[in-house]
């Protein structure tokens, strides 16, 4: 295709999956999707291969979204999708890791003529059973888990999966918001690919996404070929709720005859009986977020360019979960995937990376009842820690990485749930010093506004080990975690009394060099 022509249609995908995100955005009901970003949107081309992605999302929504499309077409294959059709579901190991994540796929259709999809993957406020938090035993106390399903058929309701959904979860009216919310979004972003091939007399995309799928995966290849051949090692320990200890060690080979990177994960820790096992999508999603991120910026995250990446993980590893482990928590761990990758990174390419940060964000979910008796679950809400320093810069403070998601605003949720924060600032020098300082954490404290006993789901992590400082840089601070001044590490839910006061103080990020 020509270069002009190529890059004019290019931008009109890219328009197409960030206008699916912003009405996504505007229509959800959760403060997670609708304040957070707690989202992706993707376009697809006709054998589901991600062609864009929008802006907005997480590297562990948006990733695994690129292989969830694969697998739903598999379940019901495009000669059983009619104009009108939605495909749901949010098996763990199909789609994004765990129940609360549901991904739903709109296939688009031109003329009776199936030319893509698109789709959404969104965390939603309950999907019943625990909740997140660690505490199951297995996946089936988890919450409801939705097979690979039609939620719409030929533009009408599946009422028997609607029935189902709304009787399972705790708040139903919030959960269908957020379904509609991604319909709608993904209805929109069948009507505008529509619309750009009225304008350049397209029948379908599949000329423009093979084009697109690959010059991306020529230049990711490029882009590795220009790094140091070899093999390196990296390691990342570190602790999560209830005191266990995690280890992540990774072999990172580059092959710059055949331009490609693999990933191995032997050596790392075996699964938990708690639920913070990670699927391989998750893990997978991840880890190219971490190869990614050292190469070309300009390059679309695609299934191109994803394509020259390659993850592996032992069977029996606590990010290669198999069925029935518990994995509503999966985050806890998998948010730290990227951290061992860097580190072998460094030796190769110092001056890309950065140094160790305070991992996965924190996740609260709060239950209960207010003061007249009606039922209320927090939209789950994430604060983060101190971003590990850059080889030229200073780590940023209070920032989610690797996800990329805002905290909700405490006065949203202050609005949406009886709760009332008495603090919330930074904690000045928890960051590792060195020639770049690594960021700070943060400083929150919170109570209930009910007068009752209620539920609280917390998972922190780093309260023992501190994040490491890279190339001679110093370790930030580790966190803490208290419940009226205690100190409190556990991996399950906790009745709390109605005057308790939680207090979180999230890590700092590693400082990058030694000090001058």
């Amino acid at each position: 295709m020509d270069g002009i022509e190529l890059e004019i249609m290019w931008s009109n995908l890219i328009s197409i999956v960030s206008e699916q995100a912003k009405a996504l955005q505007r229509i959800a009901f959760s403060p997670i999707v609708r304040e957070a970003g707690d989202l992706a949107t993707a376009l697809f081309d006709a054998k589901a291969r991600m062609v864009a992605q929008a802006i907005t999302g997480t590297p562990g929504h948006i990733n695994s979204l690129g292989a969830a499309a694969r697998q739903l077409i598999k379940v019901i294959p495009p000669e059983q999708l009619h104009p009108g059709d939605v495909l749901i579901t949010n098996d763990p190991w199909l789609s994004a890791g765990h129940f609360f994540d549901i991904t739903v796929l709109t296939p688009i259709f031109r003329k009776d003529r199936l030319i893509g999809y698109c789709g959404s993957t969104i965390h939603h406020t309950d999907i019943g059973g625990y909740g997140v938090g660690a505490g199951a035993r297995d996946i089936h106390e988890e919450g409801l888990w939705i097979p690979v399903l039609k939620l719409y058929e030929r533009g009408a309701p599946n009422e028997t999966l609607h029935a189902i959904i709304r009787r399972n979860v705790r708040t139903p009216d919030a959960i269908f918001g957020d379904l509609a919310a991604q319909v709608s979004s993904g209805k929109m972003g069948g009507e505008r690919l529509n619309a750009m091939c009225d304008r350049y007399g397209l029948k379908d995309i599949n000329q423009l996404s093979e084009e697109i799928i690959r010059r991306s995966e020529d230049a990711t290849r490029d882009a590795i070929r220009k790094l140091p051949a070899g093999v390196t090692h990296g390691e990342s320990v570190f602790d999560v709720p209830g005191g266990e200890v995690i280890t992540l060690k990774t072999a990172v080979t580059v092959d710059t005859e055949k331009g490609d990177v693999t990933i191995d994960f032997e050596g790392s820790s075996e699964p938990s009986a708690s639920g913070i096992n990670v699927v391989m999508a998750y893990t997978h999603a991840y880890s190219t977020f971490a190869i990614r991120s050292i190469l070309n910026p300009d390059l679309p995250n695609n299934a191109g360019s994803l394509a020259p990446i390659v993850v592996k993980a032992p069977e029996s590893c606590i990010i290669n979960a198999k069925y029935p482990s518990p994995v509503n928590a999966r985050h806890v761990v998998g948010m730290y995937v990227p951290f061992p990758i860097l580190k072998a990174l460094s030796k190769i390419v110092p001056d890309r990376v950065l140094a160790e940060g305070s991992g996965a964000v924190w996740t609260i979910q709060i239950q209960g009842k207010d003061a007249e008796g009606q039922p209320f679950i927090s939209s789950m809400f994430n604060y983060s820690g101190g971003m590990g320093a850059r080889a030229t810069k200073k780590g940023l403070s209070a920032t989610c990485y690797p996800t990329g998601v805002a905290a909700v605003p405490i006065e949203v949720l202050e609005a949406a749930i009886p709760i009332e924060f008495t603090s919330k600032e930074l904690v000045a020098n928890t960051g590792g010093k060195g020639k770049h300082k690594g960021g700070d954490g943060q400083r929150i404290s919170f109570r209930m506004r009910t007068g009752r006993e209620w539920l609280l789901n917390a998972i922190p992590s780093r309260l023992q080990s501190q994040p490491e400082g890279l190339l001679g840089g110093a370790p930030g601070a580790a966190g803490v975690f208290q419940v009226n001044g205690e100190d409190s590490s556990q991996a399950r839910k906790l009745i709390m009394n109605p005057d308790d006061e939680v207090l979180m103080q999230t890590p700092g990020g590693g400082g990058f060099g030694k000090s001058a």
